[in-house]
Order: C-alpha cells, then structure tokens, then sequence
C-alpha cells in the first residue's frame, strides 16, 4: 500500500488499472487477470481479462470499428539468443499509423532497436515483393516506409533478459542486438506471407502507392502554408487577434469554435499576452482523410499559419512555435465536447510533438451561472449543479426562498465578456487542464468509435445514445 508520508495522493484508480491491466493480458497470451472494486458499487462485479490469442487479440481490440484489408492480423514471433520476439500487424483503410511497442511489458513510447528493426524489414519486404511483380513499373515516386504503414496497426513485444532503456523517462529500448534478430524473423515471414496472400500483397501495395501520391500532393500544399506563414502579422489568419508579446514563452493562443464566441473572447482577452483565432466551419474528420485533404480545410490552414511550426512529420518543428500554450475553448456542452474531441484528434494524429511538449490545453467554461441579487456563483457541469440544488434544498428546507436565477449557457457567445474572462480566460481564475498523448489517445479511440462506418444512426442521436458506454468521459463529454 502506499505510504502516506511519501505519496500525496492515496486513491487508486480504477480506470487506469482496468486499462493496464487489460493490456498486460493482452501481452501474456493466455494469462487470467480478475479486476473488482469494492469501493464502488458499480465496478464491484469482477472483470475477466484474458486473451489466447496475445497481441494478436491486441490488434484485433484496436482494430474492432475499422475496415481491415485482411481478416487476421499477420503474427511473428521467434526466440534468439534468449530474447523473445513477438509482433503482430494489420492494415486498415485509415490513413494513420498505430504502432504500440512494449520491452519486458514496459511501454517504449519513444520506440527503440525493436521498433527500428520492426519497420525496415517490413519496408525492405514490401518494396522487394512490388519492384518483384512489376507493381510500380507506372510510378515515378519511391515508395517510404511511411506510405508503406500507411493504416497499419502494430503491436511490437519483446522479451530481453538484460534491458537497455535510454530516454529521460526510460521509454526507450536500447539494446542494439535486439533489431538485427526483429528485422531477421520479420523479413523472413513476410516474404512468405507476401507470396501466398498476392490479393492481400497487391491491396497493401496500392494503398501505398495512393499514399506515396498524396505525400506528394500534401508536399506541395504544405509550401502553400510555408509561404503564408512567415512571422508577420499580414500574412496571419484573418480573423486572428493576436497579442502585443513577442516573446513566444510568454504567449498563449486560445481557439475559439465560431464568430461569436470569437468575438466575445477577443473582448474579454489580455491583448498583451493573450491571442484568439476564431474557428470557423466544420471541423475536418481526421480518420478518414489524407493530409493532402487535411491541409486543404480553412480550419486546418488558419491554425497551422498561426502556430508557426508547420504540420506532418517532415515539417513539424517546435522551436518555431509562436505561443507557448495551445488553449481549446469550446462550449460546455455536448456540441463543445465534441468539437474538443475532434482537434484533440487532429493535434494527435498531425502535431504529436505539440502534445507531448505539454503545449496544448483545454480550458473549462461553466455551464451554469446560480444568480441571487447581486452575488453569483459559477458551476462548471449538471453534477455540480445537481450537488448544488442539493445542498440548496437542504438549507432551505421549510425556509421560503425567493430571487434565485439560474442560468444555464448554451453556448461561449451566451456569456459577457467579462464573464468569459473572469471564468475562463484569466490565469488566477481559470481551470485548464493541460493534454497528455494518454489523453489524446483516448480522444482518437472514442472518436474513431463515434465516427466509424459501421454508424447508422444521425451522428448527434448515435453520441447521445452510446457515449456513455465507450467512456465518453474526457473532459465533460
């Protein structure tokens, strides 16, 4: 148990065990992991996690609200020299990769040897079996390993009995033998794999060469951005308001969804330090766009020229970004939270490096104001209110009460400016709560499940109807 004179914060949580512990299940084929909470009512019936079919099952999990292009994910594994070698894969019709590896069941979230050797065998393998079969004889470009794991989901395990972790959180493998034996059994797999499934060879193949076309295209659109985005004010976006501090650690960007809300927070801003981009249309479905398209969309063009630092994974750069903190403000209400989930998404899938520096935030305007005379309170969500209504009518049991006015917002435009100020927007006065890559993560999972094609029903009834079984929880959704 935890010892109370050394950790502030006594409380397990039960989402994070159930997650790591379905993960660990998954890791260990065949292994039974048995989860209850006694403390909650809810939770207290035990769960079961066990997986026979490993991380092969993992990718299937991952994989369970997209189009594959094949049934079963390919699985590898192997042992030399006493290190374990275990991988499975699958491609999808996304546009994204998703590759998750693990060292001894430790997430390497910065990758490392297995990881590196994971993707060159896979690269040499597909471009030997294409140049092979005269599959790119019409193109002129050269296929990257990127355009080749476009839309692959991958998990990569490996078990070493003596572990090399680098990085400044130790998530990195660095034990040089381990890619030579991953890159030897993947190679030698896949080039049989290729051979027997030519169908499923040909289908990966072309949606790489459709890929390596749109990198292209995307190339090309991004030089449109570069060119609009040099430091000066008359190349900026707009509608963007932006902020006397030149100095970018200093500075902070607030994205506004729509005119009005813009426009209210433009009022209620700090012109010194605080700048505010209006976000005007609809927002792009990341999952089921190319960057070609994606850097096509107004939304997408007006942030990546306000921020500076480019987009993708060849022109991200951090060291140009103008402010240091990203800030979505978005109503607090369902439409807001969807509109959260959706920029989390794309800042996931195109900026991860913005998230992972701890620049972007989401900020919390109140959903209620509570108004007697001159005196007023904030409530940020329906369970404060109801905590308060609560309280409320125990105080004033068998007491008359008179002159309470409760408003409820239905959107950031609803608000004054100074309400959205004193609320929102002000340093000593504002919640924000700052994104981690574990959030982002979450977003995209929800959003790939709320937005899958396997979805029938009008988008808003669907949310309404199943959010709350997906976990729809990140940040008031």
């Amino acid at each position: 148990m935890p010892d109370a004179e050394i950790f502030d914060t006594l409380d397990f949580s039960y989402d994070i065990l159930r997650d790591r512990l379905r993960e660990l299940a998954f890791l260990n084929k065949g292994i039974c992991i048995r989860l209850s909470d006694a403390r909650d009512e809810k939770n207290s019936e035990p769960i079961t996690f066990q997986y026979d079919g490993g991380i092969a099952s993992f990718v299937t999990y991952y994989n369970q609200n997209k189009e594959v292009l094949h049934p079963k994910p390919i699985y590898i594994e192997g042992v030399q020299s006493d290190i374990v070698v275990e991988i499975a894969f699958q491609f999808n019709t996304t546009y994204s990769e998703n590759i998750s590896s693990y060292a001894n069941n430790i997430r390497t979230t910065e990758g490392g040897f297995h990881e590196s050797g994971f993707k060159s065998a896979l690269t040499r393998a597909f471009k030997t079996y294409a140049s092979a079969n005269d599959l790119l004889k019409n193109v002129k470009l050269d296929l990257t390993g990127e355009d080749i794991r476009e839309g692959m989901t991958a998990i990569i395990s490996v078990k070493v009995p003596e572990p090399q972790f680098e990085g400044q959180t130790k998530s990195k493998l660095g034990n040089t033998e381990v890619e030579g034996i991953v890159q030897t059994f993947v190679g030698s797999r896949l080039k049989t794999l290729l051979e027997e499934n030519p169908s499923v060879s040909k289908r990966i193949i072309q949606k790489s060469i459709d890929a390596a076309l749109a990198r292209e295209a995307a190339r090309s659109a991004r030089e449109v951005i570069r060119r609009k985005s040099v430091l000066d004010s008359a190349s900026m976006p707009g509608k963007l308001a932006d902020c006397s501090e030149r100095d970018p650690t200093r500075t902070e960007l607030f994205l506004v969804e729509g005119d009005s809300a813009g426009g209210t927070a433009k009022q209620g801003r700090d012109r010194r330090n605080q700048a505010v981009l209006p976000l005007k249309g609809k927002g792009i479905n990341v999952d089921k766009s190319r960057l070609d398209k994606i850097l096509k969309n107004a939304q997408v063009i007006d942030i990546v020229t306000a921020l500076g630092t480019g987009i993708g994974a060849e022109e991200f750069n951090i060291e140009k970004l103008r402010y240091a903190k990203i800030i979505i403000m978005a109503d607090a209400d369902v439409d807001g939270a969807h509109i959260r989930t959706l920029l989390l998404t794309f800042f996931f899938r195109q900026m991860p490096n913005l998230i992972a520096s701890g620049h972007l935030y989401i900020a919390q305007p109140p959903l209620y104001q509570v108004k007697k005379g001159r005196n007023s309170q904030y409530l940020q969500d329906d369970e404060q209110m109801e905590d308060y209504l609560l309280t409320l009518a125990l105080y004033l049991l068998g007491m008359e009460h008179r002159g309470l006015a409760i408003t409820r917002y239905k959107g950031l435009a609803e608000m004054n400016a100074d309400q959205l100020r004193d609320t929102t927007m002000r340093p000593d006065e504002r919640i924000l709560l700052r994104v981690t890559l574990e959030d982002a993560v979450e977003a995209d999972r929800i959003f790939t499940l709320l937005m899958s094609n396997d979805t029938v029903e009008p988008r808003r009834e669907f949310i309404e109807r199943y959010g709350a079984q997906v976990n729809l929880d990140l940040y008031g959704a």
